[in-house]
């Protein structure tokens, strides 16, 4: 019998918001939820997918559970579960397997589930996976916890994918892009600023939120309706794709207060020709044309970037066409992730795969790029007062900075901190006892 449950998230910020809204709605079904995978009678398993290492994190992690709860019901569901159903149904504990397509239907699932489950013995798992691009149900975050963090709530309000970039297989796990209706998130956004300061907007594709045949609002006319529908104090946009960072978009974020000035815009590559083979809808050119008016516009914003090293066929030239392209741009932070094959996707049937040891040496040259771009960022802070959002250990700026605080603060806090040095990620607020 489940009475008891845990949830356990992998990946991205949407899949960490579909996670929020699993334990709403087990919860509903009169399970408690357990603070540990330890201690639950059902422990859900919410996937990633993105990189061959996504996939052996949620190996381990179901092996893991297995052993330290044999007892427990093991439910893998997500991105990876959509992918390779019956990789996971053969894993020791697994007793559900479901997609993203049939990820709103877990409380049914487990209701109906009758079967007493004795450890090792069991019929064999029950695997619900179908058509994703028949899907068109939205999962909504749940406005009660968006996403798990105390203080800066993450509200998916858009999901799946249209694009077909080369490498990616997340459009085949999470369907096409579909949009939470804007009446929805204006209530959302509404209840949840009742008690957070800051509130995170986020999807697979966030920049294509309305564009659904029929829809004539865009990102940036949904974000005025909740700057004039809500008082949320702050709202922050996640990951958007570089040409949905319109001159519309880009001038509503630099000319409100109540936005914060982070601008975060996927690039891959800076190699035309790689650019190319990856499927992507821009060439450098149009990426340095939106970072530098995002720069020109908030010079003190964050600008950050996804950088992928690696990718079938770069070569020595074009990566470091790449990388001189990156040094060149006024970006303030990179996440650089190596290329990893996915099978079902162009890119990893091509014949000229580039070694592992060369793509992570390339990772490397590039995180150290990104972390000297992020220093010199953080010591134009120094003496500056910065906006920020306390959190249960620390701050963040609106700027994206974290912010090691001179003394206790409350959190889920707008506050003016003065910053006064350097930490080792991040900046420190200046000690009264130093203004003395």
């Amino acid at each position: 019998m489940v009475r008891t449950f845990h949830v356990h998230n992998f990946g991205c910020r949407a899949s960490q918001a579909d996670g929020a809204a699993l334990e709403t709605a087990l919860s509903e079904e009169g399970l408690q939820a357990a603070g540990v995978a330890g201690e639950a009678d059902l422990v859900v398993l919410n996937t990633c997918t993105v990189t061959a290492f996504a996939d052996e994190d949620v190996r381990k992690a179901v092996h893991r559970v297995h052993r330290e709860n044999p007892a427990a019901r093991i439910l893998v569901t997500g991105c990876y579960a959509q992918r390779a159903p019956a990789d996971l149904a053969v894993l020791p504990g697994v007793y559900w397997v479901v997609g993203n397509s049939h990820k709103t239907k877990i409380p049914d699932i487990i209701r109906q589930a009758h079967t007493p489950y004795h450890g090792e013995i069991r019929l064999g798992p029950e695997v619900h996976v179908g058509d994703i691009f028949a899907q068109q149900e939205f999962l909504a975050s749940p406005v009660e916890d968006a996403c798990g963090e105390r203080t800066r709530p993450n509200l998916k309000i858009q999901d799946g994918c249209n694009n077909r970039c080369s490498f990616c297989i997340i459009p085949f796990v999470r369907g096409r892009g579909r949009s939470a209706p804007a009446e929805q998130v204006i209530q959302q956004v509404r209840e949840l600023a009742q008690r957070y300061r800051e509130v995170v907007l986020s999807g697979i594709n966030l920049g294509r939120w309305g564009r659904e045949a029929g829809s004539t609002m865009r990102l940036a006319g949904l974000l005025r309706r909740l700057l004039d529908e809500t008082g949320v104090e702050r709202l922050r946009l996640s990951s958007v794709e570089p040409m949905d960072w319109s001159d519309d978009l880009l001038e509503l974020v630099a000319s409100s207060p109540r936005i914060a000035p982070h601008v975060h815009a996927p690039l891959q590559s800076g190699c035309d020709n790689v650019l190319r083979r990856m499927h992507r809808k821009y060439r450098p050119r149009h990426y340095a044309d939106r970072i530098h008016k995002a720069r020109a516009w908030m010079p003190d914003a964050a600008i950050g970037a996804d950088v992928m090293t690696g990718f079938p066929g770069e070569t020595d030239a074009e990566f470091e066409e790449s990388r001189a392209f990156i040094d060149n741009l006024p970006l303030t932070y990179l996440h650089v992730f190596t290329y990893s094959e996915r099978p079902g996707t162009p890119a990893a049937t091509r014949e000229n795969q580039v070694p592992m040891e060369v793509r992570k040496e390339r990772n490397r040259i590039l995180r150290e790029l990104g972390a000297r771009k992020n220093l010199e960022f953080r010591r134009s802070m120094i003496g500056r007062t910065l906006s920020a959002v306390t959190l249960t250990d620390g701050a963040l700026s609106e700027n994206y900075l974290k912010i090691e605080l001179a003394g206790r603060r409350a959190s889920n806090e707008i506050v003016d901190l003065k910053i006064g040095s350097l930490t080792s990620d991040g900046l420190r607020e200046q000690s009264a006892l130093a203004v003395l």
